[in-house]
């Protein structure tokens, strides 16, 4: 069973953290402030102004549940918590969250947790010589939930950030998704190592690897794969004015295989085709190329590489919903705690049971304080 949890329960969560405050500016108590940021962030609020702004108004309610030994705190306390709070410190309070609300989602046994990498182009700061913010995140693509996140300052970082990201993860029984940066020896060892698993997107970045892909399964596909042990799986959806059909398959790596000494963790390839009919009569096709490290069934397979969109669709959501990409937070600090509200942001609303839009559940949380407790208790 769910653990319940109300407004004035959620304080307990962030009582492990270190407030990093002089104790002449604790007028407001730190997890009453967390507990602000929460909810504020549920509403669709961007930053520490419009916590506070939510705040004020919702003051009555807030003080049943909360503290406030001397009411709402401003816009700067606000913001001088966010900037001192340790962003790692900051997230093992969401996932602890997460784990004792949710006890049977951390189970690891087949999960499905993709990986990949966003970018924060309004975080940019040319004065100080700082690039936008980019940030690797996990998310639980079958359970709805963001596992965490490692910030960095440039996109190419992501190859140093994965690794960093995956110990924050429970390997043992994950299957791992990463899109085609991840695609690097040292990574998939460790996920190998971990007593995970991978599907990993193959493209240009390593050549030799994906063209031995293409080329075993061109030979085989020109014997119409009569000699190839393979598992497949085929899919057909109709939706958005198109028709896509999808077929995954997935190959024991061959004992030709030239790259296989160099990727000695590589147990299976894969192959998926997407057949595209549009509503205007063209049709179009996609051709993408994968490496397991284990000899999946073909339906897995699909699930796998289909739910690495998961991810995707979040990112779209924290620059649609939340306008992430819009943001003007330069301040380092505090733009990785704000972007970590809004990751815990999804995990609540779209675990919520409701029907409407994730846009639609955080208006609702914004109007009314029922629907907004509805969504906290997971």
């Amino acid at each position: 069973m769910p653990k319940l949890v109300d407004v004035g329960s959620i304080g307990s969560y962030f009582e492990s953290l270190s407030d990093p405050r002089h104790e002449r500016n604790r007028k407001h108590l730190m997890v009453d402030i967390a507990g602000i940021a929460v909810c504020g962030v549920l509403c669709g609020c961007d930053g520490p102004t419009a916590i506070h702004r939510w705040a004020k108004h919702r003051a009555s309610w807030l003080a049943q549940h909360l503290a406030l030994p001397n009411g709402v705190p401003s816009r700067d306390c606000i913001r001088r918590l966010l900037m001192a709070l340790k962003p790692d410190a900051f997230q093992r309070c969401f996932q602890a969250w997460v784990a004792g609300a949710i006890p049977g989602d951390t189970e690891n046994s087949g999960r499905l947790v993709a990986i990949d990498g966003k970018t924060c182009r309004g975080s940019r700061d040319a004065a100080n010589g700082l690039g936008a913010l980019h940030i690797v995140g996990a998310w639980a693509s079958e359970q709805g939930i963001a596992l965490g996140k490692v910030a960095t300052d440039a996109k190419s970082d992501e190859i140093t950030a994965i690794p960093l990201l995956l110990g924050q993860i429970d390997l043992p029984g994950t299957l791992i998704t990463i899109d085609a940066m991840g695609c690097q020896k040292e990574i998939v060892e460790r996920v190998f190592t971990g007593g995970g698993d991978c599907v990993i997107a193959v493209k240009d970045n390593q050549p030799k690897l994906m063209a031995a892909i293409e080329a075993s399964f061109l030979a085989h596909l020109e014997r119409d794969m009569e000699d190839l042990r393979y598992r497949c799986h085929e899919t057909r959806e109709k939706g958005h004015g198109r028709l896509d059909e999808r077929s995954y398959y997935l190959a024991r790596v061959p004992p030709d295989f030239a790259p296989g000494e160099d990727w000695p963790w590589v147990k299976a390839i894969g192959y998926t085709v997407r057949i595209t009919q549009h509503g205007d009569g063209r049709e179009s096709d996609e051709v993408r190329y994968y490496l397991s490290s284990r000899y999946l069934s073909g339906k897995r397979f699909g699930e796998a590489v289909r739910g690495h969109w998961g991810i995707e669709s979040m990112h779209w959501v924290l620059d649609v919903n939340f306008r992430e990409d819009e943001s003007r937070t330069r301040e380092r600090t505090m733009g990785n705690n704000l972007s970590r509200l809004r990751r815990f942001a999804v995990t609540l609303l779209k675990r919520h049971p409701g029907k409407d839009s994730l846009r639609g559940k955080t208006m609702s949380c914004m109007l009314s304080t029922d629907y907004l407790t509805q969504v906290l208790s997971l």
